[in-house]
Protein backbone atom coordinates (compact mmCIF):
# COMPACT_ATOMS: atom_id res chain seq x y z
CA UNK A 1 0.00 0.00 0.00
CA UNK A 2 1.14 3.48 -0.94
CA UNK A 3 2.45 5.02 2.45
CA UNK A 4 -0.11 7.97 3.92
CA UNK A 5 0.84 11.41 2.75
CA UNK A 6 2.52 12.88 5.96
CA UNK A 7 0.76 15.72 7.54
CA UNK A 8 2.70 19.63 6.96
CA UNK A 9 3.15 21.53 9.84
CA UNK A 10 0.49 23.64 8.25
CA UNK A 11 -1.62 21.16 8.38
CA UNK A 12 -1.55 20.13 12.32
CA UNK A 13 -1.58 24.04 13.37
CA UNK A 14 -4.90 23.85 11.00
CA UNK A 15 -6.38 20.76 12.52
CA UNK A 16 -5.17 22.22 16.25
CA UNK A 17 -6.40 26.02 15.82
CA UNK A 18 -9.32 26.12 13.72
CA UNK A 19 -12.99 25.55 14.38
CA UNK A 20 -14.73 23.71 11.65
CA UNK A 21 -17.93 22.62 11.79
CA UNK A 22 -18.91 19.45 10.23
CA UNK A 23 -22.68 18.15 9.13
CA UNK A 24 -24.67 16.24 11.70
CA UNK A 25 -24.61 13.29 9.61
CA UNK A 26 -21.12 12.81 9.10
CA UNK A 27 -21.04 12.15 12.73
CA UNK A 28 -24.06 10.30 13.88
CA UNK A 29 -23.48 6.95 15.29
CA UNK A 30 -25.69 3.89 14.29
CA UNK A 31 -27.04 3.60 17.84
CA UNK A 32 -27.85 7.87 17.70
CA UNK A 33 -29.72 7.24 14.49
CA UNK A 34 -32.25 4.74 15.21
CA UNK A 35 -32.98 6.71 18.36
CA UNK A 36 -33.22 9.36 16.13
CA UNK A 37 -36.03 7.28 14.39
CA UNK A 38 -37.13 6.52 17.51
CA UNK A 39 -37.71 10.13 18.78
CA UNK A 40 -39.28 11.68 15.89
CA UNK A 41 -41.82 9.38 15.10
CA UNK A 42 -43.24 10.42 19.06
CA UNK A 43 -42.56 13.94 18.63
CA UNK A 44 -44.87 13.83 15.46
CA UNK A 45 -47.68 12.27 17.35
CA UNK A 46 -46.91 15.18 20.18
CA UNK A 47 -47.34 17.69 17.69
CA UNK A 48 -50.72 15.99 16.11
CA UNK A 49 -52.01 15.87 19.40
CA UNK A 50 -50.61 19.02 20.84
CA UNK A 51 -52.80 21.75 18.35
CA UNK A 52 -53.17 24.16 21.10
CA UNK A 53 -51.04 25.32 24.49
CA UNK A 54 -53.82 23.53 26.12
CA UNK A 55 -53.75 20.07 23.98
CA UNK A 56 -50.25 20.35 25.05
CA UNK A 57 -50.23 20.37 28.50
CA UNK A 58 -52.90 17.29 28.14
CA UNK A 59 -50.30 15.20 26.31
CA UNK A 60 -47.51 16.30 28.39
CA UNK A 61 -49.23 15.49 31.47
CA UNK A 62 -50.19 11.87 30.26
CA UNK A 63 -46.93 11.43 29.50
CA UNK A 64 -45.27 12.05 32.41
CA UNK A 65 -47.83 10.13 34.28
CA UNK A 66 -47.25 7.59 32.32
CA UNK A 67 -43.51 7.56 33.91
CA UNK A 68 -44.77 8.35 37.32
CA UNK A 69 -44.78 11.83 37.85
CA UNK A 70 -47.59 12.47 40.60
CA UNK A 71 -49.29 16.16 40.95
CA UNK A 72 -47.27 18.69 43.53
CA UNK A 73 -49.14 20.02 46.27
CA UNK A 74 -47.69 22.57 48.48
CA UNK A 75 -46.45 21.05 51.94
CA UNK A 76 -46.08 17.55 50.57
CA UNK A 77 -42.45 16.38 51.58
CA UNK A 78 -40.13 15.17 48.89
CA UNK A 79 -37.37 12.65 48.42
CA UNK A 80 -34.28 12.29 45.96
CA UNK A 81 -35.97 10.51 42.81
CA UNK A 82 -39.39 12.03 43.57
CA UNK A 83 -41.32 13.09 40.21
CA UNK A 84 -44.13 15.78 40.72
CA UNK A 85 -45.79 18.31 38.25
CA UNK A 86 -48.22 21.27 38.69
CA UNK A 87 -50.80 22.75 35.96
CA UNK A 88 -51.08 26.33 35.38
CA UNK A 89 -54.66 27.27 34.78
CA UNK A 90 -54.48 24.46 32.08
CA UNK A 91 -51.93 26.20 29.77
CA UNK A 92 -48.74 26.15 31.62
CA UNK A 93 -47.06 22.97 32.48
CA UNK A 94 -43.81 22.84 35.73
CA UNK A 95 -42.03 19.22 36.39
CA UNK A 96 -39.60 18.40 38.91
CA UNK A 97 -37.11 15.46 38.98
CA UNK A 98 -35.78 15.93 42.64
CA UNK A 99 -32.06 15.44 43.02
CA UNK A 100 -29.88 13.91 46.36
CA UNK A 101 -27.67 17.23 45.95
CA UNK A 102 -30.23 20.07 48.14
CA UNK A 103 -31.91 22.72 46.45
CA UNK A 104 -29.57 24.91 48.01
CA UNK A 105 -27.00 23.67 45.55
CA UNK A 106 -29.85 25.06 42.74
CA UNK A 107 -31.19 23.23 39.77
CA UNK A 108 -31.24 22.23 36.30
CA UNK A 109 -33.51 23.99 33.87
CA UNK A 110 -35.42 23.50 30.82
CA UNK A 111 -37.73 26.66 29.87
CA UNK A 112 -39.49 25.81 26.79
CA UNK A 113 -43.00 27.67 25.34
CA UNK A 114 -45.91 25.54 24.26
CA UNK A 115 -48.05 28.36 22.74
CA UNK A 116 -47.70 29.11 18.77
CA UNK A 117 -49.51 31.44 16.55
CA UNK A 118 -52.70 31.02 15.04
CA UNK A 119 -55.96 32.88 14.80
CA UNK A 120 -58.17 33.37 17.85
CA UNK A 121 -61.87 33.60 17.40
CA UNK A 122 -63.12 37.28 18.52
CA UNK A 123 -65.96 37.10 21.52
CA UNK A 124 -68.67 38.10 19.05
CA UNK A 125 -67.09 36.21 16.15
CA UNK A 126 -70.10 34.54 14.03
CA UNK A 127 -71.80 36.62 11.41
CA UNK A 128 -73.87 36.37 8.16
CA UNK A 129 -72.86 38.14 4.97
CA UNK A 130 -74.41 37.74 1.80
CA UNK A 131 -75.82 34.07 2.83
CA UNK A 132 -72.31 32.91 4.03
CA UNK A 133 -71.27 32.69 7.50
CA UNK A 134 -67.94 33.45 8.82
CA UNK A 135 -65.94 33.68 11.80
CA UNK A 136 -64.51 36.84 12.75
CA UNK A 137 -60.69 36.24 14.52
CA UNK A 138 -57.55 37.66 16.37
CA UNK A 139 -54.56 36.55 15.16
CA UNK A 140 -52.17 36.11 18.19
CA UNK A 141 -48.46 35.90 17.60
CA UNK A 142 -45.94 37.27 14.81
CA UNK A 143 -47.90 35.99 11.62
CA UNK A 144 -47.63 36.53 8.11
CA UNK A 145 -51.22 37.21 7.23
CA UNK A 146 -51.05 36.38 3.86
CA UNK A 147 -49.94 32.96 4.85
CA UNK A 148 -53.39 31.84 6.47
CA UNK A 149 -55.68 32.16 3.36
CA UNK A 150 -56.86 29.25 1.92
CA UNK A 151 -55.17 26.71 3.55
CA UNK A 152 -57.12 24.07 5.48
CA UNK A 153 -58.02 24.82 9.34
CA UNK A 154 -59.27 23.31 11.98
CA UNK A 155 -61.44 24.59 15.44
CA UNK A 156 -59.24 24.06 18.68
CA UNK A 157 -60.65 25.62 21.87
CA UNK A 158 -62.62 25.63 25.13
CA UNK A 159 -65.93 27.16 25.61
CA UNK A 160 -67.01 27.80 29.36
CA UNK A 161 -70.69 27.98 30.19
CA UNK A 162 -72.25 30.45 33.17
CA UNK A 163 -72.81 27.34 34.90
CA UNK A 164 -68.71 26.44 34.92
CA UNK A 165 -69.10 23.41 32.65
CA UNK A 166 -66.73 23.26 30.22
CA UNK A 167 -66.92 21.69 26.26
CA UNK A 168 -63.53 20.33 24.39
CA UNK A 169 -64.02 21.28 21.34
CA UNK A 170 -61.17 19.84 19.15
CA UNK A 171 -63.21 20.16 15.29
CA UNK A 172 -61.15 18.84 12.28
CA UNK A 173 -58.79 16.83 14.06
CA UNK A 174 -61.22 13.44 13.90
CA UNK A 175 -61.38 11.22 10.75
CA UNK A 176 -64.65 12.90 8.59
CA UNK A 177 -64.67 16.13 10.60
CA UNK A 178 -65.25 18.81 8.49
CA UNK A 179 -62.66 21.60 7.74
CA UNK A 180 -62.66 25.34 7.06
CA UNK A 181 -60.65 28.03 5.05
CA UNK A 182 -60.36 31.56 4.76
CA UNK A 183 -60.84 33.18 1.24
CA UNK A 184 -58.41 34.88 -0.45
CA UNK A 185 -58.75 37.33 -3.84
CA UNK A 186 -58.75 35.36 -7.59
CA UNK A 187 -55.79 36.61 -9.44
CA UNK A 188 -57.83 37.57 -12.07
CA UNK A 189 -59.31 40.48 -10.14
CA UNK A 190 -56.08 40.80 -7.89
CA UNK A 191 -54.56 43.59 -9.76
CA UNK A 192 -54.37 45.83 -7.08
CA UNK A 193 -54.30 43.45 -4.35
CA UNK A 194 -50.94 42.75 -5.67
CA UNK A 195 -49.22 46.00 -5.53
CA UNK A 196 -49.11 46.21 -2.02
CA UNK A 197 -46.78 45.06 0.17
CA UNK A 198 -47.00 41.51 1.96
CA UNK A 199 -48.00 43.38 5.20
CA UNK A 200 -50.77 45.01 3.93
CA UNK A 201 -52.40 42.40 0.72
CA UNK A 202 -54.12 40.89 3.64
CA UNK A 203 -55.46 42.83 6.24
CA UNK A 204 -56.29 41.63 9.81
CA UNK A 205 -59.94 41.78 9.76
CA UNK A 206 -60.13 40.17 6.49
CA UNK A 207 -59.00 36.76 8.43
CA UNK A 208 -62.35 35.79 8.69
CA UNK A 209 -62.85 31.73 8.52
CA UNK A 210 -65.71 30.80 5.84
CA UNK A 211 -67.86 28.06 8.10
CA UNK A 212 -71.04 27.40 6.29
CA UNK A 213 -73.45 28.12 3.74
CA UNK A 214 -76.79 26.61 3.95
CA UNK A 215 -80.15 28.49 5.11
CA UNK A 216 -82.09 26.86 7.81
CA UNK A 217 -84.84 25.08 6.73
CA UNK A 218 -88.87 26.51 6.52
CA UNK A 219 -87.56 30.13 7.92
CA UNK A 220 -88.50 33.50 6.47
CA UNK A 221 -86.63 35.39 9.03
CA UNK A 222 -83.31 37.30 8.27
CA UNK A 223 -79.83 35.46 8.49
CA UNK A 224 -81.02 31.94 8.24
CA UNK A 225 -77.12 30.55 7.07
CA UNK A 226 -76.03 31.89 10.61
CA UNK A 227 -79.19 30.70 12.82
CA UNK A 228 -78.52 27.54 10.70
CA UNK A 229 -75.18 27.26 11.86
CA UNK A 230 -76.10 27.98 15.52
CA UNK A 231 -78.77 25.12 15.25
CA UNK A 232 -75.77 22.68 14.64
CA UNK A 233 -73.65 24.02 17.52
CA UNK A 234 -76.81 23.50 19.80
CA UNK A 235 -77.14 20.44 18.71
CA UNK A 236 -73.33 19.19 18.67
CA UNK A 237 -72.39 20.96 21.84
CA UNK A 238 -75.12 22.33 22.96
CA UNK A 239 -74.37 25.82 23.58
CA UNK A 240 -76.03 29.20 22.44
CA UNK A 241 -74.36 32.30 20.74
CA UNK A 242 -74.04 34.52 24.02
CA UNK A 243 -72.01 31.41 25.07
CA UNK A 244 -68.71 32.51 22.52
CA UNK A 245 -68.32 35.43 25.08
CA UNK A 246 -66.84 32.88 27.39
CA UNK A 247 -65.10 30.94 24.90
CA UNK A 248 -61.18 30.37 23.95
CA UNK A 249 -61.09 28.70 20.68
CA UNK A 250 -59.03 28.98 17.86
CA UNK A 251 -57.97 28.08 14.16
CA UNK A 252 -55.36 26.21 13.47
CA UNK A 253 -53.83 24.67 10.67
CA UNK A 254 -55.32 20.99 9.57
CA UNK A 255 -51.79 19.61 8.61
CA UNK A 256 -50.51 16.66 10.27
CA UNK A 257 -46.80 16.19 11.07
CA UNK A 258 -45.12 14.42 7.85
CA UNK A 259 -41.45 13.66 6.94
CA UNK A 260 -40.10 15.99 4.20
CA UNK A 261 -38.17 15.25 1.22
CA UNK A 262 -36.70 12.12 -0.24
CA UNK A 263 -34.47 10.92 2.06
CA UNK A 264 -37.30 11.75 4.78
CA UNK A 265 -34.55 13.57 6.83
CA UNK A 266 -37.04 16.31 7.76
CA UNK A 267 -39.99 16.83 9.41
CA UNK A 268 -43.15 19.39 8.09
CA UNK A 269 -45.57 20.62 10.55
CA UNK A 270 -47.70 23.65 12.27
CA UNK A 271 -46.26 24.64 15.85
CA UNK A 272 -42.74 23.24 15.63
CA UNK A 273 -42.38 26.89 17.21
CA UNK A 274 -41.97 26.10 20.01
CA UNK A 275 -43.07 22.40 20.57
CA UNK A 276 -39.98 20.94 19.24
CA UNK A 277 -38.06 22.79 22.13
CA UNK A 278 -41.08 21.97 24.41
CA UNK A 279 -41.09 18.41 23.64
CA UNK A 280 -37.13 17.90 23.68
CA UNK A 281 -37.36 19.27 27.13
CA UNK A 282 -40.38 17.13 28.48
CA UNK A 283 -39.28 13.73 26.79
CA UNK A 284 -35.15 14.13 28.02
CA UNK A 285 -36.65 15.24 31.81
CA UNK A 286 -38.72 11.93 31.44
CA UNK A 287 -35.62 10.21 30.58
CA UNK A 288 -32.76 11.66 32.64
CA UNK A 289 -31.24 10.71 35.80
CA UNK A 290 -30.40 13.93 37.51
CA UNK A 291 -27.62 14.47 40.11
CA UNK A 292 -29.47 17.91 41.59
CA UNK A 293 -32.97 18.44 40.75
CA UNK A 294 -34.00 18.90 37.36
CA UNK A 295 -37.17 21.27 35.86
CA UNK A 296 -38.84 21.61 33.36
CA UNK A 297 -41.01 24.48 32.73
CA UNK A 298 -43.72 24.77 29.34
CA UNK A 299 -44.89 28.31 29.48
CA UNK A 300 -47.69 29.74 27.58
CA UNK A 301 -48.04 33.27 25.94
CA UNK A 302 -44.24 33.64 24.49
CA UNK A 303 -45.69 34.39 21.22
CA UNK A 304 -47.17 37.81 22.80
CA UNK A 305 -44.67 38.38 25.26
CA UNK A 306 -44.86 36.22 27.96
CA UNK A 307 -47.36 37.98 29.68
CA UNK A 308 -50.20 36.78 31.79
CA UNK A 309 -50.77 34.57 34.84
CA UNK A 310 -49.64 31.88 32.13
CA UNK A 311 -46.59 33.28 30.72
CA UNK A 312 -43.07 33.18 31.86
CA UNK A 313 -43.70 36.76 33.73
CA UNK A 314 -45.97 35.21 35.69
CA UNK A 315 -45.27 34.57 39.60
CA UNK A 316 -46.52 31.18 39.02
CA UNK A 317 -43.01 29.50 38.34
CA UNK A 318 -41.60 31.56 41.62
CA UNK A 319 -44.87 29.59 43.37
CA UNK A 320 -43.84 26.22 42.29
CA UNK A 321 -39.75 26.54 43.14
CA UNK A 322 -40.49 28.47 46.43
CA UNK A 323 -43.18 25.05 47.18
CA UNK A 324 -40.25 23.20 46.68
CA UNK A 325 -37.56 25.02 48.29
CA UNK A 326 -39.97 24.88 51.18
CA UNK A 327 -39.59 21.41 51.08
CA UNK A 328 -35.75 21.68 52.47
CA UNK A 329 -35.97 24.63 54.09
CA UNK A 330 -34.27 26.55 51.27
CA UNK A 331 -34.71 29.97 50.44
CA UNK A 332 -35.93 30.62 46.98
CA UNK A 333 -33.17 33.11 46.20
CA UNK A 334 -30.91 31.10 46.95
CA UNK A 335 -31.57 28.07 44.63
CA UNK A 336 -32.13 30.46 41.69
CA UNK A 337 -28.72 31.87 42.37
CA UNK A 338 -26.83 28.88 42.00
CA UNK A 339 -28.99 27.70 39.17
CA UNK A 340 -28.35 26.85 35.55
CA UNK A 341 -31.44 27.44 32.77
CA UNK A 342 -31.31 26.58 29.27
CA UNK A 343 -33.90 28.70 27.26
CA UNK A 344 -35.50 25.95 24.80
CA UNK A 345 -36.60 28.08 21.75
CA UNK A 346 -36.39 27.56 18.09
CA UNK A 347 -33.77 29.94 16.23
CA UNK A 348 -33.82 30.78 12.63
CA UNK A 349 -32.15 28.39 10.08
CA UNK A 350 -30.06 29.76 7.29
CA UNK A 351 -32.42 29.49 4.70
CA UNK A 352 -30.38 29.96 1.32
CA UNK A 353 -33.33 31.14 -0.78
CA UNK A 354 -33.48 34.70 0.90
CA UNK A 355 -29.77 34.95 1.74
CA UNK A 356 -30.24 38.76 2.12
CA UNK A 357 -31.49 38.51 5.70
CA UNK A 358 -28.62 36.01 6.96
CA UNK A 359 -25.20 36.49 8.05
CA UNK A 360 -23.93 32.71 6.98
CA UNK A 361 -20.87 32.59 9.25
CA UNK A 362 -23.20 33.21 12.09
CA UNK A 363 -26.16 31.60 11.58
CA UNK A 364 -27.75 28.22 12.11
CA UNK A 365 -27.18 25.63 9.92
CA UNK A 366 -29.77 22.58 8.88
CA UNK A 367 -28.40 19.30 10.18
CA UNK A 368 -25.67 21.08 12.21
CA UNK A 369 -27.29 19.93 15.70
CA UNK A 370 -28.90 22.12 18.72
CA UNK A 371 -28.30 26.02 17.78
CA UNK A 372 -26.89 27.74 21.21
CA UNK A 373 -27.75 32.18 21.10
CA UNK A 374 -25.44 33.98 23.37
CA UNK A 375 -28.14 36.31 22.70
CA UNK A 376 -31.39 36.86 20.99
CA UNK A 377 -33.27 40.37 20.96
CA UNK A 378 -33.22 43.17 18.40
CA UNK A 379 -30.53 45.29 16.61
CA UNK A 380 -28.46 46.25 19.08
CA UNK A 381 -28.87 42.96 21.20
CA UNK A 382 -32.29 44.93 22.61
CA UNK A 383 -34.90 42.58 24.80
CA UNK A 384 -31.68 39.99 25.42
CA UNK A 385 -30.10 38.55 28.39
CA UNK A 386 -26.86 37.86 26.62
CA UNK A 387 -25.23 35.10 28.25
CA UNK A 388 -22.00 35.28 29.71
CA UNK A 389 -19.01 34.07 28.34
CA UNK A 390 -18.26 31.57 31.47
CA UNK A 391 -21.53 30.49 31.32
CA UNK A 392 -21.22 29.44 27.25
CA UNK A 393 -18.28 27.66 28.05
CA UNK A 394 -19.71 25.65 31.02
CA UNK A 395 -22.83 24.72 27.87
CA UNK A 396 -19.90 23.81 25.88
CA UNK A 397 -18.13 21.14 27.93
CA UNK A 398 -21.37 19.64 29.06
CA UNK A 399 -22.75 19.13 25.30
CA UNK A 400 -18.84 17.96 24.03
CA UNK A 401 -19.06 15.49 27.04
CA UNK A 402 -22.62 13.97 26.46
CA UNK A 403 -21.50 13.77 22.45
CA UNK A 404 -24.03 16.35 21.16
CA UNK A 405 -24.04 17.60 18.06
CA UNK A 406 -24.60 21.51 18.52
CA UNK A 407 -24.11 24.87 16.62
CA UNK A 408 -23.82 28.60 17.46
CA UNK A 409 -26.82 30.74 16.17
CA UNK A 410 -27.67 34.58 15.57
CA UNK A 411 -31.44 34.93 14.42
CA UNK A 412 -29.92 36.97 11.11
CA UNK A 413 -28.40 39.86 10.13
CA UNK A 414 -27.96 43.05 13.42
CA UNK A 415 -30.45 45.43 11.18
CA UNK A 416 -32.67 42.97 9.45
CA UNK A 417 -34.85 42.74 12.53
CA UNK A 418 -34.54 40.21 15.95
CA UNK A 419 -36.83 38.16 18.31
CA UNK A 420 -37.23 37.24 21.69
CA UNK A 421 -37.66 34.10 24.04
CA UNK A 422 -38.54 33.68 27.89
CA UNK A 423 -34.61 33.88 28.52
CA UNK A 424 -34.48 37.18 30.03
CA UNK A 425 -37.41 36.84 32.35
CA UNK A 426 -35.18 33.78 33.44
CA UNK A 427 -32.77 35.61 33.93
CA UNK A 428 -34.18 38.64 35.85
CA UNK A 429 -34.59 36.10 38.42
CA UNK A 430 -30.86 35.82 38.96
CA UNK A 431 -30.88 32.79 37.16
CA UNK A 432 -27.83 31.93 34.35
CA UNK A 433 -29.47 31.46 31.17
CA UNK A 434 -28.07 30.34 27.58
CA UNK A 435 -31.03 29.97 24.62
CA UNK A 436 -30.57 26.44 22.52
CA UNK A 437 -33.08 25.14 20.35
CA UNK A 438 -33.70 23.83 16.72
CA UNK A 439 -32.96 25.98 13.67
CA UNK A 440 -36.78 26.24 11.42
CA UNK A 441 -37.28 27.05 8.49
CA UNK A 442 -40.49 28.99 7.45
CA UNK A 443 -40.44 30.16 11.24
CA UNK A 444 -44.14 31.65 12.34
CA UNK A 445 -45.80 30.14 8.70
CA UNK A 446 -48.72 27.63 9.32
CA UNK A 447 -46.47 24.91 8.06
CA UNK A 448 -42.83 24.97 9.48
CA UNK A 449 -39.50 22.78 8.65
CA UNK A 450 -37.03 21.65 10.97
CA UNK A 451 -34.58 18.43 10.96
CA UNK A 452 -34.70 15.34 12.38
CA UNK A 453 -31.06 15.61 13.53
CA UNK A 454 -31.35 18.58 15.05
CA UNK A 455 -34.23 17.56 16.92
CA UNK A 456 -32.66 14.47 18.78
CA UNK A 457 -29.76 16.42 19.27
CA UNK A 458 -31.85 19.01 21.30
CA UNK A 459 -33.36 16.37 23.54
CA UNK A 460 -30.10 14.85 23.68
CA UNK A 461 -28.86 18.46 24.66
CA UNK A 462 -31.89 19.08 27.00
CA UNK A 463 -30.59 15.93 28.69
CA UNK A 464 -27.36 16.70 29.30
CA UNK A 465 -27.85 19.39 31.09
CA UNK A 466 -30.55 18.16 33.36
CA UNK A 467 -28.02 15.27 34.45
CA UNK A 468 -24.97 18.17 34.34
CA UNK A 469 -23.67 18.07 38.14
CA UNK A 470 -22.78 21.16 39.78
CA UNK A 471 -19.46 22.72 39.21
CA UNK A 472 -17.03 22.90 42.15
Amino acid sequence: MEEAKKKSAGDLRREALRYDQKNGYDRLSAGDEAAMRTYCEAYKKFLDDSKTEREAVVSAVALAEARGFRPFTRGKALNAGDKVYRVNRGKALMLAVIGAEPLSAGVNLCAAHIDSPRLDLKQKPLYEDTELAFFKTHYYGGLRKYQWVTIPLELHGIIVLKDGSQITVALGAGAGDPLFTIDDLLPHLGTEQSKKPLSEAIPGESLNVLVGSRPFKDDEGSERVKLAILDLLNEKYGIVEEDFISAELCAVPAFRACDIGFDRSLIGSYGHDDRVCAYASLAALLDCSPARTAVCILADKEEIGSEGVSGMKSAAFDTFMSDLCETQHTPLKVCYEHSLCMSADVTAAYDPNFPDVFEKRNSALVNYGLGLCKYTGARGKSGASDASAELVAKIRRILDDADVVWQMAELGKVDAGGGGTVAVYMAERDIDTLDAGVPVLSMHAPFETVSKLDCYMTYKGMKAVYEAKEEK
